[in-house]
């Protein structure tokens, strides 16, 4: 079987100047499309050779879509960091933000028939940020990823709207047979919720309710009703040395 790995650095390079032209003003954007296309296209022929023009089509129709959620989470992440100074430092420093709009990116490819390229875009940002969110999961409007390193989101993960997650959480799925692989194996974030930091989240029935709060380190097996706190405790002892005098 022969497999082209150069593509991955095409892949690369298309997501990365995407990215960037994505926030150009409307007519570097314009300037900037001949070249995307032509990386596409180079791309995309190495799994589909059919009807490529109409694929690209699709996907620069939906660019408008995807530019106005990318908008509506710089502004969550500003909303609730407060250490950011602006939206400018979010666009250009902020690995959660650079995730998030290349997954939203990159979930529209996978349903365009592209899912080996939607994944290689994916991985990419991946080694970029330390987050690993696999083009399947769905997200809802205004996510908020905080730090973020170490943060995993499997492939039929849904996460509704104004969520905000933290650095090592998992929102993941317990093993199953391989024949079974296209059921919903990942939880299901509903709106308002917030999971802090090295949260464990696993199964593909598992509902984490409204408004609910998650605490640090805890491991999650059953739904949570919405409006809830689940916190892990631990008993922390700190003693005074004693010295022989």
């Amino acid at each position: 079987m022969q497999i082209n790995l150069r593509i991955k650095e095409n892949v690369k390079t298309f997501t990365r100047e995407l990215f960037y032209a994505l926030f150009d003003e409307e007519e570097s954007f314009q300037k900037e499309l001949g070249n995307l296309k032509e990386q596409f296209f180079v791309i995309a022929s190495e799994f589909q050779h059919e009807n490529l023009e109409s694929v690209w089509e699709q996907f620069l129709g939906k660019l408008p879509q995807i530019k106005c959620a990318i908008h509506l989470d710089a502004l969550a992440t500003e909303k609730n960091d407060p250490a950011c100074v602006g939206l400018q430092e979010i666009y250009l420093a902020y690995p959660g933000f650079h995730a998030i709009a290349v997954h939203r990116v990159s979930h529209e490819i996978l349903h365009l028939g592209l899912p080996i390229v939607a994944r290689m875009m994916s991985e990419y940002i991946h080694g970029k940020t330390g987050i690993d969110i696999h083009p399947g999961a769905t997200i809802g409007e205004s996510f908020f990823i905080d730090h973020g390193t170490g943060i995993v989101i499997g492939e039929t993960a849904i996460i509704k709207s104004q969520v905000k997650i933290y650095q090592g959480v998992t929102l993941g799925g317990l093993s199953v047979k391989k024949n079974l692989a296209q059921i919903k194996r990942h939880p299901t974030i509903e709106d308002n919720v917030t999971i802090y930091a090295n949260a464990t989240i696993l199964g593909g029935d598992i509902v984490i309710g409204a408004n609910s709060t998650i605490g640090a380190n805890v491991w999650i097996t059953q739904s949570v009703p919405p409006n809830s706190l689940v916190t892990y405790q631990s008993e922390i002892k700190i003693s005074t040395k004693s010295h022989d005098k």
